[in-house]
């Protein structure tokens, strides 16, 4: 059910408003076209239990590409 699925979600959000707004976020985000989105959205939640949606991302993700890569012609 997917008061379970928020309740272990918010082991790593504590403000359920945050939670909300990350949630509103991530499933907007991920959501396929053909898809239900009360799929999507459990999806999000069971992300959110696995780790914490309000950690910034990994920084060596973002400079993977070269510099060059990202100069404008």
């Amino acid at each position: 059910m997917r008061s379970d699925l928020v309740f272990r979600a918010l082991s790593q959000v504590s403000n359920r408003y945050q939670l909300c707004q990350l949630a509103s976020k991530a499933t907007r985000k991920l959501h396929k076209p053909n898809t239900r989105l009360q799929d999507t959205a459990n999806e999000v939640f069971a992300r959110f239990h696995d780790t914490n949606p309000g950690a910034p991302a990994p920084a060596e993700a973002a400079e993977t590409q070269p510099e060059e890569a990202r100069r404008a012609a």
